[in-house]
C-alpha cells in the first residue's frame, strides 16, 4: 500500500525523525544559498534578489575563468621532425607542420607522429631451411614514417604488423634457401630477397612507411654442428682470401712479363735491321769489287787476302815471322814486350804497336819487304797452317 493511499496512516517520505510535519525542501531556496555562497553573501540581510543578482556575477567570473583555461589548455607545439595528425571528434582533420599551434580543448586531438627519426624492427628465431636443417636467423628492419595519416589509419597497430610482416618476409626467404646459402655465401643475396619481400607484404596495406634497410645480424647452425661450420667458413674465407693474392700477384707479374717482351721484340727487330744493313753493306762492298776483280783478279784477290789476315791477327797479341833464309819460325812474345814497356793499359797504342812490328820485320828480313812481299805472306800462312 503506497504511502498517500488513504489508511496509509499518513507515511510522508519527508517526514523527519522528530516527528515534525515537514514537506520536500522548496527548490528555489537552495539556489538562493547556492548563488549567494558565489556572491560573497547570505541571506542574512533578507534580500532575494540582491543576492540572485551577486551569485550571477560569481557565476560569469567563474565561467570566463573556464573560458581562459579552455584557450590557454589549447596551445601545443610540434617538433621539427614531427607531424600533428589533428581529429576532431575522432575523425581525421588536418595535418599541421612543425611549431606552435592551437586546438579547441574536447574537441581536437593532436597526435604527433616522427616522420625523420629512422626506426628499428628486429626480429629473430629458428627456422627451417629448404635442405630441413635448423638455422637461427636474427635480422634487423631499419624504416621511417613518410606519411602520418596513413601510419595511423591503415592498420590498427602499424608496429606489431610491420614485426609480423617481418617475421614472415624472413620465414618464407629462408625456408626456400639451402643452410649453406643462409649460413655462408648467400647472406647478401638472403639479405636483398627478404627486403624485397617484406616490400611485398606491406605494400597492399598501405600503411606509409619506407623500408630505409636491412640488416643481416645473424645467423647461426644449431650447436650441435656449430664448429663443423665455423671451420668450413674460415676455409672459404681462406679461398677468398688466396684468390685475391693471386689476382694481386697476377696484376704485379703481368706488366713485368710484358714489358720483357716488348724489349726482347726491340731487340730482336733491332738485330734484324742489323744484320740486313750489314747484308746489305757486305753485298754492296762486293758489287763495288766485282768490276774491279773482273779488270785485274789476280791484284785484287791478293788484295782482298791481306786485308782478311790483316783483320784477323789484329784480334791476337802473338806475332808469327818467316824468315827468308831459313825454314824456321820465330816466335816473338808480343804479350810480354808489351808489358815491359811499363804502362798500366792492356794493349799498346796502334802506332807503338806497328813501329815494333816494323822494327822486327826489318831485323828479320833486311833485304826484303814483308807488306808488300805477297809471297813471304803466302808462305807464313802455310808455315801457320802447319
Amino acid at each position: 500500500m503506497a504511502w498517500n493511499e488513504p489508511g496509509g496512516n499518513n507515511n510522508d517520505p519527508w517526514k523527519n525523525k522528530g516527528g515534525n510535519n515537514q514537506g520536500p525542501p522548496d527548490l528555489d531556496d537552495v539556489f538562493k544559498k547556492l548563488f549567494g555562497k558565489l556572491g560573497g553573501s547570505g541571506n542574512s540581510n533578507g534580500s532575494g534578489g540582491s543576492s540572485i543578482n551577486l551569485g550571477g556575477i560569481g557565476l560569469s567570473i567563474l565561467l570566463g575563468i573556464l573560458v581562459v583555461v579552455w584557450v590557454i589548455s589549447g596551445f601545443y607545439t610540434i617538433r621539427e621532425a614531427e607531424r600533428g595528425v589533428v581529429l576532431r571528434f575522432g575523425e581525421y582533420n588536418k595535418l599541421v607542420d612543425p611549431g606552435l599551434q592551437w586546438k579547441p580543448t574536447f574537441i581536437d586531438q593532436v597526435i604527433p607522429i616522427d616522420v625523420q627519426t629512422i626506426r628499428d624492427q628486429a626480429s629473430a628465431g629458428s627456422m627451417l631451411t629448404e635442405d630441413e636443417n635448423v638455422v637461427r636467423v636474427q635480422m634487423q628492419m631499419q624504416y621511417r614514417v613518410v606519411d602520418p595519416k596513413k601510419f595511423i589509419f591503415s592498420v590498427v597497430n602499424p608496429e606489431q604488423s610491420l614485426s609480423q610482416a617481418l617475421d614472415s618476409a624472413i620465414r618464407y626467404v629462408v625456408g626456400h634457401s639451402t643452410m649453406d646459402a643462409v649460413l655462408t655465401s648467400g647472406r647478401e643475396v638472403t639479405r636483398q630477397r627478404v627486403w624485397e619481400e617484406l616490400q611485398g607484404i606491406i605494400e597492399p596495406y598501405d600503411m606509409g612507411v619506407s623500408i630505409i634497410d636491412m640488416n643481416f645480424k645473424d645467423a647461426r647452425p644449431p650447436e650441435e654442428v656449430k664448429d663443423a661450420f665455423d671451420d668450413a667458413i674460415a676455409a672459404q674465407e681462406d679461398e677468398i682470401r688466396f684468390i685475391r693474392e693471386a689476382e694481386a700477384y697476377a696484376r704485379e707479374i703481368e706488366p713485368r712479363a710484358r714489358g720483357q717482351v716488348n724489349r726482347m721484340n726491340e731487340e730482336a727487330m733491332a738485330y734484324k735491321q742489323r744484320v740486313t744493313l750489314e747484308a746489305q753493306g757486305e753485298v754492296s762492298r762486293f758489287t763495288e769489287l766485282l768490276p774491279q776483280y773482273e779488270a785485274a783478279p789476280e791484284v785484287t784477290r791478293q788484295r782482298i787476302y791481306i786485308e782478311t789476315m790483316e783483320e784477323v791477327f789484329s784480334n791476337t797479341s802473338k806475332i808469327m815471322i818467316d824468315n827468308q833464309g831459313g825454314g824456321s819460325m820465330m816466335y816473338l812474345p808480343l804479350d810480354k814486350i808489351m808489358e815491359r814497356q811499363g804502362t798500366n793499359n792492356s794493349s799498346l797504342p796502334m802506332n807503338a804497336t806497328q813501329n815494333a812490328l816494323d822494327g822486327l820485320r826489318n831485323q828479320a828480313t833486311p833485304n826484303r819487304d814483308v807488306n808488300t812481299s805477297p809471297s813471304s805472306i803466302r808462305g807464313g800462312s802455310s808455315r801457320t797452317g802447319r
